[in-house]
C-alpha cells in the first residue's frame, strides 16, 4: 500500500488525475473520500452516478466540499490549485465550484458538464431543487454538532481567499465572477431556503472581499497618482517620460479594474442585497445586515453615505430580535471612529429616537448594544443626544437586568463623571475633601436624590461598579466629606445629601467585600479569578484600616439620628477582623465599642437596636483575639439591661398599684433592647421565659397591658424557647432538658392561642404569626435527619387550634381593603399605609400556608384558602398558586380532595345564598365554574402524573352530586346535581381510558329515569356524560343504540339520547365463587365495581329490563355468577384500595377461564338481545325503528383475541327492515361486556387506584 498522504497534499489531489485513479487502499484521505461517493459512484476513477446524474469528477466536488467542511488548514493550497485547474480548463474548474456551493446548501443533486454547457441557471435550480432531499430541513449552516458549526467559518473563509487569491488575474476574465454572481444571484432567490441562505452567506462573504479588492485598488491608485503628480512636477530635464507614460497605464489599468470591480459589486448589492434584506428568514436578513456594516466600515468612501446607511436604519425596526442586533452591532463599528462622524449626522438625527427606544428593547441583548451605541455617541458628539434622551437612558441603572444596568451606569458615568478637573503638574496629590474625587462624589449623591428611588442605592452602586470602581472606592474622601468642615466658599452637604451619602458608601463597602450583586441581579455566585480574589482581600483590609478609625467618630457625630446610625453599625460586617490586632488598632475597638453602648441606651428605635445587635454578633468571633473584649462589652452591657428589665418589671407588676406611662415606657424600651439582643445572641444564663410568661400572663388576666410590651414580650420568649431548642439539638440531651423545653413550648403555645382572640389587631397578628412559626418549627419534620432524640418535643395543634387558626385567617386576611382599621390606624387614604397593610396580610396568609404545605394541619383546611382564589386574585394569588404547587407534589390525592372540597363549599353557600332555584348562568355559579376552570389549568398537560389525582378528584365531585336527594321528592334531580356542570371542567383531564371508568362510576348513581330526562335541570348530567364521552375510546359505545321519544326537546337529529343499555344482567360478567363471597361481605373499590357496571351509552328504550331484576329478565332466577345491582341514588362512601390488589391478583387466573366463558357469554347475550328487540319493538313510536350498532374496540389485537374460535357467519340476528339501520351484514359482540372489559386498557384504569 501506498504510505499515507500528508494532509497539505489534498490540494494536489483535487487536481491530479493520477492520485484520483490510485487504487482506495493508498492515503486515507482517498478512502474517505470514495466511502462517501459511493451512494452511486462505480468507482473512484470513472464516471458514477448520483441521483440520477453522471459526473465526470465527483470526486473533486466531494473533495472541494471536504476540505472546507474539515477545516482551514488546507485552505490556501485548495484555492491555489483550484485557480491552476481554472487556468488550465476553466470549464471543468468552474463546474466544480459551482457543485461545491449545490453541495454546501445541502443538495444531494450533481450539475454535470453537459446541464453546466446546455442549461440555464434557472434551469438548473430547478433541477437541483428536485434533488433536495425532502425529509430533512437541515442544511450545512443549520445543522447541529461543532463540525458543522465550524463549517460557517470556513465556508466564509474559502470564498475570501478565493477572492484574495484571484484578485490579480482571473477575477477580471469576464467570465469566473459572472458565472459565479449569476448563480449566486439565481440560488438567492430561490424559494427552497437552504439555497436562498448559503447562497446569500456566499454572495455577502464574495461583496466584502470584493469591497477589500475595491479598497486595495482605491489606495492603488492613490499612490499611482501621487507618483505621477510627483513625477510630472519635476523639472523638464529630470523628467522620465517612459516613467510617466507607465504611470498613466498603470492608473488606466487600475481605475478599469476599479470600474469592472464596481460593476460585480453593484450586481450583488442589487441582484441580492436589495431583495434578501427584508427576506423573510431573519438569519438570512441578519447576513446582510452584519455585511454591509462591514462594507461600510471598510470603504467608508464608497459605501457611507445616506444611500446605504438608510437600509440599517430601516432594519432596526425589524421583527426580530436577532437582526436589530446586527444594525446596532454595525453602527457600533462605525461610531467607534470619530473620523467618520461628520458623515453619520443626517443617519443620526433621522434614526436616533429609534435607537434610544432600543434601549428599552424586549429583547436585553438588544437594549445592552443600543446603549452601548448611545455611549458611542454620546463619546464622538455630545451635543446630539438631549437631556430627555439622556434621562430615558439614566434610569436604566436600576433595571434589574445587569448587563442592561451596566451598559447604562457606563453612560451615566461618560455622561456625568467623565469631567474631572486637571492636576497641575509637580502639585502635591489632593486628598480627602479636596480631592478631584470631591465633587464626581457629590455629583453620584445628588443623581441618587433626584432619582428618587432612595432604597435602592445598592442597584445604583453595581452599575457604576465597572466603570466607577475606582472613584466608589474612594471612602477616604467619603468619610472626609462628613466629618471635615467645607473649605470657605464651599457649600456644606444637607442632612438629606449626607444620609444618601452614608448609604452609598455602606453600599460601595458592601460590594467590595462581597464581590457579588445585589439580591435579583445575580444569576448565581461565580467563581472568582485568583485576580479578583487579591481585590477583594486588598479592598477589605483598606477598608478596615479606614473605618477602624473613622467609624467611632462617625458614629459619635450621628449618634442621635437613627437611619445613618442604622447604616453606619453595618460596616463592620465587612471588616478584616484580624487588622485590629495586626495595625494596633485596639484603641479605636474600644471607642467602637463605647460608641455602641451609647447608641443603645440612647436609642429605643428596634432597627437600631437590631444593627447594634448585630455588630457585636460580627465582633464577637471567637476566632480573633479581639473576642475577650468584645465578650467583656456585651456581657456587661447585657447584665445591666437584665437586672434593669426585672426591677422594672416587679414594679410594674406590683398587686394594688396601677402602673403610670412612665413605668410602662421604662419597661417597653428595655423590653426592646433585650428582644432585639435575644435575636442575635444567646441569653439562656438569665432565664427570661419567668418574667416575660408572668407579663403575658398579666396582660390576658387584667386585659389592659399595653399592646407594645404584650408585642415584644411575645416576641422574646419565642426567642427563648428557640434558643433552648438550639442547646438541646446541639448536644444536650438530657430529659430534665427536654422536659423543660415540651413544658415551655406548650405553655407559650397556649399563652399564643389565648392571645389570638385579643381585642388589640397588632396583638393578634404578632400572637398568629409566632404561633405559626413554633408549630411550624416542633412540628413532625424537627425528627428528620438523623434527630429522633426530639421526638418527645413534636407538637401537633388540635382541633380547636386548627379551627382558630383558619377562623383568623378568613377573618383578618381575606377581607376589603376598607374593612382593615385596625392595621392601618384609620389611614385608609393614606397609599403607603394600604400597601403596608397588605404586605401584613400576605406575611400572614403566607404563615399559614406554610403549615398547609408541611402538614402540620389537615391539608383539607386549604379548602377555605383556595375558594378565595380568584376573589383575591390581585392581592393573594401567587401565594395561593404555590400553596397549591407545594400541596400537589407532596400528595396529589389530597391535593385534588382540596380543591373538589373548596369547590364544594363554595356551592353550598351558592345554595344558601340564592336557594335551590338558582340560576345557572347566575354570576356566582359562573365564578364558581371559572375557578375550577383555574384549578384545571393548574394540573398542568402531563395526564400521567395527575391521573390518580384527576380521577379521585372526579369521584369526589360525583358522589357530592348525588349525596342529597331533590327536597321536591323523587323523581326531581338531586339537589347538588348542578355540580356535575362545574365537575366537568376537570373531564379534558382525565385521560381516555379514565374516562370510560369515571362514567361507569358515575351510573353506578344514576336510575332508569335519570336516564330519560331531558328538561333543563337535567341539564348538568347530560353536558357531564358528554364530557365524559368527548374524545373516550370507540369500545365505550353500546351494543344497541337508540332513539328517544317525540317529545325530547333536547336531541338533535344529529346527537342520539343518552340512554342505559337494556340488557345489563345478561351482558355480566360471571365471577368466581370466591369473588362472589368477598363482594358480599367486603365494599369493593369504586373502580373495582364499576368494571361490572355497563356504560350508560346510547341505546333505544327496548324494555325497563334495568328496573326488574335479572330474575325478570330471564323469566328465571338468576344466574349464579351475577351480582344483581340496583342503581342507588344514594351510596355510602366506599373503601376503594380495599380490593384493588386481590382483584388484580384473581386476573391472572381469571384470563384462562375468560377465554372458554367468552363463546357462552356471547352466544347468551345474542339470544337476549333478540328477546329484547322482540319486546322493545311493541313499546316503540310507530314511525322510528330500533338501530343495531357495531362496537368498535380500541385495540385491535385484543379484539382478534376475542374472536378467535367464533365463527360470526352463523349467528345472523334478523332484524326488520328499517332506514335507520346500519347497512352490515353481521353483529359482532358486544366488546363492552365486563367479560372483555377486563383487557389491557381498562387494565391500566386498575392499577391507578391500587
Amino acid at each position: 500500500p501506498l504510505p499515507r498522504a500528508p494532509e497539505h497534499s489534498i490540494s494536489i489531489m483535487l487536481f491530479n488525475p493520477l492520485l484520483i485513479s490510485l487504487p482506495s487502499q493508498g492515503g486515507k484521505k482517498g478512502k474517505k473520500a470514495a466511502g462517501e461517493k459511493g451512494k452511486g459512484g462505480k468507482g473512484v476513477g470513472g464516471a458514477g452516478r448520483m441521483n440520477g446524474h453522471y459526473q465526470e469528477n465527483g470526486m473533486e466536488n466531494l473533495m472541494l466540499f471536504e476540505v472546507v467542511k474539515m477545516g482551514k488548514s488546507a485552505m490556501q493550497s485548495v484555492v491555489d490549485d483550484w485557480i491552476e485547474a481554472y487556468k488550465n480548463d476553466r470549464d471543468m474548474a468552474l463546474l466544480d465550484l459551482i457543485n461545491f456551493f449545490i453541495q454546501c446548501s445541502g443538495c444531494k443533486g450533481v450539475v454535470s458538464g453537459e446541464m453546466f454547457r446546455n442549461m440555464q441557471n434557472s434551469e438548473i435550480i430547478r433541477r437541483m431543487t428536485e434533488e433536495f432531499d425532502e425529509d430533512s430541513g437541515d442544511y450545512p449552516l443549520t445543522m447541529a454538532g461543532p463540525l458543522w458549526k465550524k463549517f460557517k467559518g470556513s465556508f466564509c473563509e474559502f470564498i475570501a481567499v478565493l477572492v484574495r487569491q484571484c484578485q490579480y488575474s482571473i477575477i477580471y476574465d469576464e467570465y469566473l465572477m459572472d458565472t459565479v454572481i449569476s448563480l449566486l444571484t439565481g440560488l438567492s432567490d430561490s424559494q427552497v431556503r437552504a439555497f436562498r441562505h448559503t447562497s446569500t452567506l456566499a454572495a455577502m462573504k464574495l461583496m466584502t472581499a470584493l469591497v477589500n479588492v475595491a479598497l486595495n485598488l482605491s489606495i492603488n491608485m492613490d499612490n499611482t497618482q501621487r507618483q505621477y503628480e510627483t513625477e510630472r512636477n519635476k523639472m523638464v530635464a529630470k523628467r522620465a517620460n517612459d516613467r510617466l507614460e507607465l504611470l498613466l497605464q498603470k492608473r488606466k489599468e487600475l481605475q478599469e479594474n476599479q470600474d469592472e470591480i464596481e460593476n460585480m459589486m453593484n450586481a450583488i448589492f442589487k441582484g441580492v442585497f436589495v431583495h434578501r434584506y427584508r427576506d423573510a428568514i431573519a438569519e438570512i436578513r441578519a447576513i446582510t445586515i452584519e455585511e454591509i456594516g462591514m462594507w461600510m466600515k471598510l470603504y467608508s468612501d464608497a459605501f457611507l453615505n445616506d444611500s446605504y446607511l438608510k437600509y440599517v436604519g430601516w432594519t432596526m425596526h425589524d421583527k426580530q430580535g436577532e437582526v436589530r442586533l446586527k444594525c446596532l452591532t454595525a453602527l457600533q463599528g462605525l461610531y467607534y471612529n470619530r473620523e467618520l462622524n461628520t458623515r453619520l449626522e443626517l443617519f443620526t438625527s433621522r434614526f436616533k429616537d429609534r435607537i434610544v427606544s432600543m434601549t428599552l428593547d424586549k429583547e436585553y441583548d438588544v437594549a445592552v448594544q443600543a446603549i452601548k451605541l448611545l455611549t458611542l455617541v454620546l463619546h464622538s458628539t455630545d451635543e446630539v443626544l438631549s437631556p430627555e434622551d439622556c434621562e430615558s437612558v439614566y434610569h436604566l441603572v436600576y433595571s434589574a437586568h445587569r448587563p442592561v444596568a451596566i451598559a447604562a451606569g457606563e453612560f451615566l458615568f461618560k455622561k456625568l463623571f467623565s469631567t474631572r478637573e486637571p492636576e497641575e503638574e509637580g502639585a502635591p496629590k489632593r486628598r480627602g475633601r479636596q480631592s478631584p474625587n470631591a465633587n464626581l462624589i457629590k455629583t453620584t449623591v445628588f443623581f441618587f436624590l433626584e432619582s428618587e428611588l432612595h432604597e435602592h442605592a445598592a442597584y445604583l452602586v453595581d452599575s457604576l461598579w465597572e466603570s466607577g470602581a475606582d472613584l466608589l472606592k474612594d471612602w477616604e474622601c467619603m468619610t472626609s466629606l462628613l466629618l471635615d468642615d467645607p473649605v470657605p466658599g464651599e457649600e456644606a452637604l444637607t442632612d438629606r445629601q449626607e444620609t444618601a451619602l452614608i448609604e452609598i458608601m455602606l453600599c460601595t463597602v458592601r460590594q467590595a467585600a462581597e464581590c457579588h450583586p445585589p439580591v435579583g441581579r445575580g444569576t448565581g455566585k461565580r467563581v472568582m479569578t485568583a485576580k479578583e480574589k487579591k481585590t477583594q482581600l486588598d479592598d477589605r483590609t483598606r477598608m478596615t484600616e479606614l473605618f477602624a478609625v473613622a467609624l467611632p467618630p462617625l458614629l459619635a457625630k450621628y449618634s442621635i439620628d437613627s437611619e445613618k446610625v442604622t447604616n453606619l453599625l453595618q460596616l463592620p460586617q465587612f471588616f478584616d477582623l484580624d487588622i485590629y490586632t495586626t495595625g494596633r488598632l485596639e484603641k479605636h475597638l474600644e471607642a467602637l465599642l463605647r460608641q455602641i453602648r451609647e447608641i443603645v441606651e440612647k436609642h429605643t428605635d428596634t432597627e437600631v437596636l437590631e444593627a447594634c445587635s448585630k455588630t457585636y454578633h460580627a465582633l464577637s468571633n471567637e476566632e480573633f483575639t479581639i473576642f475577650n473584649r468584645v465578650d467583656i462589652a456585651r456581657s456587661q452591657l447585657l447584665d445591666e439591661m437584665v437586672d434593669k428589665f426585672n426591677t422594672l418589671l416587679e414594679d410594674f407588676l406590683q398587686e394594688g398599684e396601677e402602673p403610670d406611662d412612665d413605668d410602662a415606657y421604662q419597661v417597653l424600651s428595655t423590653l426592646k433592647r433585650i428582644t432585639a439582643f435575644h435575636n442575635a445572641h444567646d441569653l439562656s444564663q438569665w432565664d427570661l421565659f419567668s418574667s416575660n410568661f408572668k407579663l403575658l400572663n398579666t396582660g390576658i388576666e387584667n386585659g389592659d397591658m399595653p399592646e407594645q410590651i404584650v408585642v415584644h414580650a411575645l416576641q422574646c420568649t419565642h426567642y427563648v424557647v428557640l434558643w433552648y431548642l438550639a442547646k438541646v439539638s446541639e448536644g444536650s440531651h438530657r430529659k430534665e432538658d427536654m422536659v423543660s423545653l415540651r413544658k415551655q413550648m406548650r405553655m407559650f403555645c397556649l399563652m399564643c392561642q389565648r392571645y389570638l382572640t385579643n381585642v388589640n389587631t397588632t396583638v393578634k397578628e404578632q400572637a398568629f404569626t409566632i404561633l405559626c412559626d413554633v408549630l411550624l418549627v416542633f412540628s413532625h419534620q424537627m425528627v428528620s435527619g438523623g434527630r429522633e432524640q426530639l421526638e418527645p418535643l413534636v407538637y401537633s395543634p388540635d382541633d380547636s387550634l386548627q379551627t382558630e387558626l383558619l377562623s383568623f385567617i378568613l377573618h383578618h386576611v381575606f377581607i376589603d381593603q376598607d374593612d382593615d382599621n385596625g392595621s392601618t390606624d384609620g389611614q385608609q387614604d393614606d397609599e403607603a399605609a394600604k400597601i403596608e397593610a397588605l404586605h401584613k396580610r400576605r406575611n400572614l396568609l403566607a404563615a399559614y400556608c406554610k403549615l398547609i404545605i408541611y402538614n402540620v394541619v389537615e391539608m383539607n383546611t386549604g379548602a377555605d384558602i383556595f375558594k378565595q382564589y380568584m376573589r383575591y386574585y390581585n392581592d393573594y394569588g401567587d401565594i395561593i398558586k404555590e400553596t397549591m404547587s407545594k400541596t400537589r407534589q407532596i400528595d396529589k390525592i389530597q391535593c385534588a380532595k382540596t380543591l373538589i372540597l373548596s369547590l364544594q363549599q363554595l356551592f353550598h353557600e351558592m345554595l344558601s345564598e340564592l336557594g335551590t332555584g338558582f340560576d345557572r348562568s347566575s354570576s356566582a355559579f359562573c365564578g364558581i365554574k371559572e375557578l375550577a376552570r383555574r384549578f384545571s389549568l393548574t394540573f398542568g398537560l402531563d395526564q400521567v402524573k395527575t391521573r390518580d389525582a384527576i380521577a379521585m378528584l372526579h369521584k369526589d365531585g360525583i358522589e357530592f352530586a348525588f349525596k342529597e336527594p331533590s327536597p321536591q321528592g323523587e323523581g326531581n334531580p338531586p339537589l347538588h346535581l348542578a355540580f356535575l356542570d362545574i365537575l366537568s371542567e376537570f373531564s379534558s383531564k382525565l385521560m381516555r381510558q379514565d374516562k370510560r371508568t369515571v362514567h361507569m362510576y358515575l351510573e353506578r348513581f344514576m336510575t332508569f329515569q335519570m336516564a330519560l330526562q331531558r328538561d333543563d335541570c337535567w341539564l348538568p348530567l347530560i353536558s357531564y356524560r358528554n364530557s365524559l364521552q368527548a374524545g373516550g375510546d370507540d369500545d365505550t359505545m353500546s351494543v344497541v343504540s337508540g332513539y328517544s321519544s317525540r317529545g325530547s326537546s333536547v336531541r338533535s337529529k344529529k346527537t342520539k339520547a343518552v340512554t342505559p343499555t337494556a340488557t345489563i344482567a345478561a351482558a355480566k360478567r360471571r365471577l368466581p365463587e370466591a369473588e362472589e363471597s368477598s363482594s358480599s361481605s367486603t365494599d369493593m373499590s369504586w373502580q373495582h365495581q364499576s368494571m361490572q357496571t355497563p356504560v350508560m351509552m346510547p341505546s333505544p328504550h327496548l324494555t325497563s329490563t334495568m328496573m326488574r331484576g335479572p330474575g325478570d329478565m330471564r323469566g328465571g332466577e338468576p344466574h349464579p355468577h351475577t351480582l344483581p345491582q340496583t342503581p342507588q341514588l344514594h351510596q355510602t362512601p366506599i373503601d376503594y384500595n380495599t380490593q384493588v390488589t386481590w382483584m388484580l391478583a384473581q386476573r391472572q387466573q381469571e384470563e384462562v377461564r375468560q377465554q372458554q366463558e367468552r363463546a357462552m357469554n356471547y352466544a347468551k347475550l345474542r339470544t337476549n338481545l333478540q328477546q329484547a328487540i322482540r319486546r322493545g319493538t311493541g313499546l316503540m313510536e310507530e314511525d322510528e325503528e330500533p338501530i343495531v350498532e357495531d362496537v368498535m374496540m380500541s385495540s385491535e389485537g385484543r379484539m382478534e383475541d376475542l374472536n378467535e374460535g367464533m365463527d360470526f357467519d352463523t349467528m345472523d340476528i334478523d332484524l326488520p327492515p328499517s332506514k335507520n339501520r346500519r347497512e352490515r351484514s353481521e353483529l359482532k359482540p358486544d366488546y363492552f361486556d365486563p367479560g372483555s372489559i377486563m383487557d389491557e386498557s381498562v387494565s391500566n384504569s386498575l392499577l391507578l387506584y391500587s
